[in-house]
């Protein structure tokens, strides 16, 4: 073999793009559909949060609306006014806020704001500048004790809503909660939680709010607990194609992945018994062996503690050695001759290789949801739309 190797196009990449995460938004359309007929008649409000996952966010709100989806759903008020930018003219909810927020943005953007307490001052407040109620979903902590009005502080919130609304600056539209262990269907948390939820709708009615939209349920919930689904479910890692329980998959559930993360080796070399590799030296073959090198580190979001990471080169799976690096990590190839060379494509995870996001996940003691979120603005997003035809695509975007 030679040591500069034999440089070639990659078969499915352009030149251009080094690296990509190949999105498919017909996977999109499909899990929504399938998620949709575990829970109907509920709506289903998909999460296109956090880039829609790493997804992008614009590509992945479109992709779940053509698949039926009635509501969307991000963190930020910023997050929606993207969407807003976009043309998109669906029903969207932001319930994450901060003193910063716009709330007159949302207001007038027609932009669902969930209220856990303090925000409604400064939400009614807006409204009041506007002279245009407010379209809010109040929400109850039940037990996962991040967001939402504590149990003792419902009633207060409750009835500050009811003036609001009596003054035409508020319509409550929705009444939510989140799960805490919905991804473990056997903890009774979630029976806990449950019934804190129907209590709160019970304080809700003596303060004369009965709202359309009661909504509990998210992904785990979706498929397990069809008690929590209500009049809407909240679904995020799902629609993306991945299992939120340790023990089914996203192919058990229906479900297809909607990334694959792609780039092409940039390196091959043979190296002798005992090399040491990358930073710390943490890891050392133990035989003569070739090794690639793969140019996506955790600058990428590729994370910097996953340990003998799995990896799809010319059909065969091979694994990560060493620590991940800002830029780059090793791959081991097995063998001194390798058929391996440059420019041969390397899949991280999706597509043809059988790996999952759950993998690298497992492989960096975390979940397949923060290993899609993660990746970096450095990896274009490629929208390659298995329904449509090749000259359909989407080129490479700079950022998800």
């Amino acid at each position: 073999m030679s040591i500069i190797g034999d440089p070639r196009a990659t078969p499915r990449l352009p030149e251009a793009v080094e690296r990509a995460a190949v999105i498919d938004p017909a996977a999109i359309r499909h899990n929504v559909r399938t998620i949709a007929s575990y829970v109907h008649p509920a709506k289903v409000l998909v999460a296109v949060k956090a880039e829609g996952y790493g997804h992008g966010a614009v590509t992945a709100a479109r992709a779940a609306l053509e698949g039926g989806a009635d509501w969307l759903g991000t963190a930020h008020v910023s997050e929606a006014l993207v969407l807003r930018a976009a043309g998109i003219e669906a029903p969207i909810l932001a319930w994450l806020h901060t003193r910063g927020t716009d709330f007159a943005a949302a207001i007038t953007e027609h932009i669902d704001l969930g209220i856990s307490g303090w925000e409604i001052h400064h939400v009614a407040r807006a409204a009041e500048a506007l002279q245009k109620p407010a379209r809010v979903h109040l929400k109850i902590d039940t037990g996962l004790g991040r967001n939402g009005c504590t149990v003792e502080q419902w009633p207060e919130l409750l009835s500050l809503a009811a003036q609001c609304q009596e003054r035409g600056l508020i319509s409550v539209e929705g009444i939510f909660t989140h799960l805490a262990v919905a991804d473990e269907p056997d903890r009774r948390e979630t029976d806990d939680q449950l019934e804190v939820y129907r209590h709160a709708l019970e304080v809700a009615q003596e303060h004369r709010i009965v709202p359309d939209l009661r909504h509990v349920a998210n992904t785990p919930a979706a498929f397990s607990r069809p008690d929590a689904h209500f009049d809407m479910v909240r679904v995020g890692v799902g629609v993306y194609g991945h299992s939120p329980f340790a023990d089914r998959t996203a192919e058990d559930l229906g479900l297809r992945p909607a990334m694959e993360l792609r780039t092409t080796v940039a390196n091959v070399k043979q190296v002798p018994t005992g090399q040491g590799i990358s930073y710390g030296l943490t890891h050392r073959v133990d035989r003569p062996t070739s090794l690639a090198l793969v140019p996506l580190g955790y600058a990428d979001g590729i994370p910097r503690v996953a340990v003998h990471a799995p990896v799809w080169i010319n059909g065969r799976r091979y694994q990560s050695v060493g620590r991940v690096a800002m830029d780059q990590f090793v791959v081991d190839l097995e063998e001194l001759d390798t058929p391996v060379q440059v420019g041969d494509e390397v899949v991280i995870f999706g597509g043809d290789s059988g790996i999952e996001a759950a993998d690298w996940g497992g492989a960096a003691g975390t979940t397949n949801y923060e290993i899609i979120t993660r990746i970096g603005e450095r990896v274009p997003r490629v929208v390659l739309d298995s329904e449509q035809a090749p000259s359909a695509a989407t080129p490479p975007q700079g950022s998800a």
